[in-house]
């Protein structure tokens, strides 16, 4: 998978390439190439940016310049652009599944008070955004989608880490627990410790049903539940009543 990300401010992708998305680029999993917008400005201090059309604060960054960083992209024909908008569709489990799939994203960040829609309108497939709020920037979504869509990518993962957590059944994850079986007078689930994996998964499923019905009852109504299931939660209902 490779990753085109055209930034005023690339050096804010350092931290990204760190832990296991730094050792998925060594392995060559994915690639992330970072291309700074304002080296394709012709104006001699580098500006990038100009007045709105109509008025209005803030500065809009030049279809111009945007256009020329994008078509520095040599291996593009195949690539799907996503432009980095709180205005785009919101950004869920389902989507970053999807976009794992691609072999080539470029993403595009935005800054100031936007991007002139004429080059968005010539060479952006997608609007994705990270949550109903505003940023200064387009990086952070950025790195939020790199990191959230290489975890799908294979080699970047191992052991199957992903198939267990929160959203990929559409349910909350159980709580996980590790040594000492001890800490601060809380013990862990004996459950966990029998070795029995019939009873392990049965109570994994209960706590990932537990989970979902106290922190985000609204996932359960697009889950496809079992009898027990539903008995557990009905349970659960009685239980908080």
């Amino acid at each position: 998978m490779k990753f085109d990300v055209l930034s005023l401010f690339p050096e804010m992708f350092e931290p990204i390439k760190t832990s296991i998305i730094g050792r998925a680029e060594k392995k060559k999993a994915i690639e992330i190439n970072l291309i700074n917008i304002r080296d394709f400005s012709k104006d001699k201090h580098k500006k990038v940016d100009d007045t709105p059309y109509g008025g209005g604060a803030g500065m809009v960054l030049r279809p111009d310049v945007v256009y020329d960083a994008y078509n520095s992209i040599l291996d593009k024909e195949n690539a799907k652009v996503i432009f980095l908008s709180p205005q785009g569709t919101r950004l869920t489990h389902k989507k970053v599944v999807e976009l794992s799939k691609a072999k080539h994203l470029i993403l595009l960040c935005g800054h100031y008070e936007g991007i002139d829609q004429r080059v968005l309108d010539k060479i952006v497939d997608e609007e994705i955004s990270i949550g109903d709020y505003v940023l200064t920037g387009g990086e952070l979504p950025a790195m939020v989608l790199i990191d959230s869509v290489s975890r799908f990518v294979g080699g970047v993962l191992g052991n199957g880490s992903n198939e267990e957590e929160s959203f990929a059944d559409g349910l909350l994850e159980y709580p996980q627990y590790t040594r000492p079986d001890e800490f601060l007078g809380r013990q862990v689930p004996e459950i966990l410790i029998t070795g029995d994996h019939a009873k392990i998964n049965k109570w994994r499923r209960k706590e990932s049903l537990r989970n979902t019905f106290l922190k985000r009852p609204d996932l359960l109504n697009n889950v496809n539940l079992s009898k027990e299931d539903r008995d557990t939660l009905e349970n659960l209902k009685n239980e908080c009543q």
